[in-house]
This record gives C-alpha cells, sequence and structure tokens, in this order.
C-alpha cells in the first residue's frame, strides 16, 4: 500500500520540508501531487528524524501544505533505450520534440556506479574533430574528458555544435553518437543548436538534453547525470563510441550554489559549496574506457570562466579532474578569428597517447611542438615590438613575427563547417612551417624536413 503524506510545513525556493514519514532514502524519487490533479516530481535531498527535504524538478509554483506527498522508494531512473537516437528531451529525459515516450528497454539509476580503476583501459585512440587547434595540438583522444574554457560572449556553443557535427574516428567503421546536454542556456541558444543539428543530419545520431535558462534550477543538476547515463548505456549495451558535449557546466554550479544558499549549508570558496570538486568529479570521472568493451566515453564539458577567471572555483576544480583544457580567447575573437583558441594556455594531457604512426601521423608531435614554440616567441616579440619597434628586430625576430601572424590566420582561422582531416591540418602546419628557413625548425627531425617540408619557399 503506497503511502501519501500531507506534512508539507515548508516550501522555501525549489525545495518543501515534509515532517513525520517513515523512514526514507537519500535520494528516493518523490511523487508530489497538487489538488488540481498534477504530479510533480522530486528527490529526496535530505532525510533525519522530524523532516525530510525534498528537491522539486519542475519548481514549487503551485505548491502548498495540501499537497500530497509519495515517495517510491526508488532513486530516479532513465527510461534507456536504442530510440533516444535522434530524440530532443528535456533535462529530466522527458520528451521535448512533441515525439512519443520513450518505450524503455532497460530503467538505468542516473547516478550510475563508480568506475573500478584497475578496470579502466588506457586511452589511446585519436578522434578528429576538424579543428585544426585541437586536432593538431591539442588532440582529443577516445576516452579522454577534454573540457573548454570560454568566456562572455564567445562562440563556444558554435564550437561544440561544430564538435558534434564533425567528431569521428578516421578510418573506423564503429558505430559512433554524440550525447549533446545543454543546462541553463538560453531559447535563442536552443533554437540554434536544434537547427543546427537539424539542418546538417547531425541529430540522427545525437541525444540532445535541454535545460533552458527558464526552466527550474534543480532540473539543471539532473541533466548531466541524464546525459551520461545515455551515454553509458549506448556504449557499454550497444558498443558504441559516445561522445558527451556538456554546456554550460558553470550554469550547473549555479543551481549548485542555488541549492546550498536554500538548504542554508556554509558555503565555502566565493559561495559555492565545499562539496563542489566530489560533485563535479563525479560527472567528469564517467567518462572513460573500459577494458574488454568495445564502447568508450569521451567528454567535452563547456564552462565560461566569470570573468575570464581562471582561477575561479568552477575552472580551477575542473583542471584539477580532467585531463587538459581547451582555452578560447577574447583576444583572437576581437580579431575577428574563429574558432578563437588559444593554443598557448591549452593542453591535451592525453595528446602523447594518442598521436604518432599508425595513430595520426609520424611528424604530429614534432610539428604540434615546432608550431607552440614558434607562435610562443611570436607572441614575446609582439610585446617587445611594442616597447622598441619593428625595426630594432632582427631578421630572425622579423620572420618569427611574421609566423605568428600566419599561424593565427592559416592554422587558427578555419570555416565555421570546414571539417580538415588531421592530413590537411599537419599540411596546413608545414606549410606555415615553410615561411622559415629550415635552419630555424630545431624541434622537427631531419627526417622529417627532408620527407615533409615544402619545397623552395624558404632556405
Amino acid at each position: 500500500m503506497v503511502k501519501e503524506y500531507k506534512t508539507i510545513t515548508q516550501v522555501a525556493g525549489p525545495l518543501i520540508f515534509v515532517e513525520k514519514t517513515e523512514p526514507v532514502g537519500y535520494g528516493e524519487f518523490v511523487n508530489i501531487r497538487l489538488a488540481d490533479g498534477t504530479i510533480k516530481r522530486g528527490e529526496v535531498l535530505d532525510t533525519s528524524e522530524d523532516v525530510v527535504v525534498v528537491q522539486v524538478y519542475e519548481g514549487t509554483g503551485g505548491l502548498n501544505k495540501d499537497c500530497a506527498v509519495t515517495f517510491t522508494g526508488d532513486s530516479l531512473k532513465l527510461p534507456a533505450s536504442i530510440d533516444l537516437l535522434g530524440r530532443i528531451l528535456s533535462g529530466s529525459g522527458l520528451p521535448r520534440d512533441g515525439g512519443p515516450q520513450i518505450v524503455p528497454e532497460k530503467m538505468m539509476d542516473i547516478y550510475g556506479a563508480a568506475m573500478n580503476p584497475y578496470s579502466r583501459a588506457q586511452p589511446e585512440e585519436f578522434i578528429q574533430t576538424g579543428i585544426s587547434t585541437i586536432d593538431g595540438t591539442n588532440t582529443l583522444v577516445r576516452g579522454q574528458k577534454l573540457p573548454i574554457f570560454s568566456g562572455s560572449g564567445l562562440p563556444h556553443m558554435e564550437i561544440a555544435l561544430q564538435i558534434a557535427r564533425q567528431a569521428q574516428v578516421p578510418g573506423s567503421t564503429e558505430k559512433f553518437a554524440v550525447v549533446f546536454a545543454a543546462m541553463g542556456i538560453t531559447n535563442e541558444e536552443a533554437q540554434h543548436a536544434m537547427a543546427d543539428f537539424e539542418k546538417t543530419g547531425a541529430l540522427e545520431r545525437a541525444v540532445v538534453f535541454l535545460n533552458l535558462a527558464d526552466d527550474p534550477a534543480v532540473e539543471r543538476l539532473i541533466t548531466p547525470k541524464m546525459a551520461l547515463t545515455t551515454a553509458e548505456y549506448l556504449a557499454y549495451e550497444h558498443d558504441m563510441h559516445v561522445l558527451v558535449i556538456l554546456t554550460d557546466v558553470t550554469n550547473y554550479c549555479e543551481a549548485l550554489r542555488q541549492m546550498g544558499a536554500a538548504r542554508e549549508e556554509v558555503p565555502a570558496r566565493r559561495g559555492y559549496p565545499g562539496y563542489m570538486y566530489t560533485d563535479l568529479a563525479g560527472i567528469y570521472e564517467r567518462a572513460g574506457v573500459i577494458k574488454g568493451n568495445k564502447g568508450s566515453v569521451t567528454q567535452i564539458p563547456i564552462l565560461t570562466m566569470p570573468g575570464d577567471d581562471i582561477t575561479h572555483p568552477i575552472p580551477d576544480l575542473s583542471g584539477y579532474i580532467t585531463e587538459g583544457q581547451i582555452v578560447v580567447s577574447q583576444e583572437l575573437h576581437r580579431k575577428g578569428i574563429y574558432p578563437p583558441i588559444n593554443v598557448l594556455p591549452s593542453l591535451s594531457r592525453l595528446m602523447n597517447s594518442g598521436i604518432g604512426n599508425g595513430k595520426t601521423r609520424e611528424d604530429h608531435k614534432a610539428v604540434s611542438d615546432q608550431l607552440y614554440a614558434g607562435y610562443a616567441e611570436g607572441r614575446d616579440l609582439r610585446g617587445l615590438v611594442a616597447i622598441v619597434g619593428k625595426e630594432a628586430l632582427s631578421e630572425r625576430d622579423k620572420k618569427i613575427l611574421e609566423f605568428a601572424d600566419l599561424f593565427e590566420d592559416q592554422f587558427v582561422r578555419q570555416g565555421r563547417s570546414e571539417n580538415r582531416t588531421i592530413e590537411d591540418t599537419l599540411q596546413v602546419g608545414w606549410n606555415i612551417l615553410s615561411s622559415l628557413p629550415k635552419a630555424y625548425l630545431g624541434r622537427i627531425d631531419n627526417k622529417y624536413i627532408d620527407k615533409y617540408y615544402p619545397e623552395n619557399k624558404a632556405e
């Protein structure tokens, strides 16, 4: 027999407080019946002998002390099915595209199970995004978690959509899918994203979870868990290679802070809850490859750094957990360069295990190192030119300065729908390097220079 409790004592923000219940579990799924028969869903956030705190996914509008609360005895589950592909769902997994309800092949707990560290395989298969600054100098590897650190007003959503359209494993015939989870984005951004997915046909191999800015903040907290549970189902039940794009993690953390304030928790750095590191790790660590399993889950979380501050708690904690970062630059964006990715503070810690002979190309590492070194020196020289003028530079410095401009204009800049293969990316790199005499290419082995250097450009 199911018990209904009409013992709500308080409604505070997204929370309700229920008294005199039987023992209930943390994370237990809750149904709340309003006077008009409408059912709202919630989850137990805190439980004690006297009071149970429930967070309501659809918001607490219309709730009062006469509403009936039912504890289901189970946690929130995702109706997992291969039919999720091609669907657009709300942040809590309900259809948002006018289509039918999902008929589940199995019900999966959205909190997942921790991946045994011993069962993890080393990520080492290259994923081609078609973007040179990622493929060439900050390579993404299957099973990696590589966040994009962006700023307000920068085209991180455009970059995310381009990656979702273009991502593939070159030469592989294995099944590939994209799970796109948007948290707290505006209706305009959502419309743009959906139009892009539908226009390019990428929706056929994608599952989209949309939590809009005017949707309840509580729903934002389960959106990435819904997305990752879907990814794990496709990867480990259907042997698919799944790329999960989460945008915007900053909105997720703001929802965490809002919930913490509603529960009157003691805040930590900048008002965020002290458990934010653990909470983010619970999301990021669900990426990976399991030994003996054909599928994989790769993550690209996108976060906007408040005030472009990379030391802010959200990018700071994300950097500890993830395996590198792609940094989007205000300076390059002001120059009209797309994608405005600054390779200097960017890093992919797993790059070396996913490139080289048999994976990308034998000269990949050397070309990447030389491009990075040349661009870093050219950026330093720009600061010097501002002080002493270009005329005071040596001939070598002038060439390096020109190289930095070429690097931004030809290697970094590309079209919004331009899908470069890794061979295209490396060729663009060699073309830029050919503006320098061979003697300047100290990070590239002579055998690669003999094989790949475009002749008759500079000696």
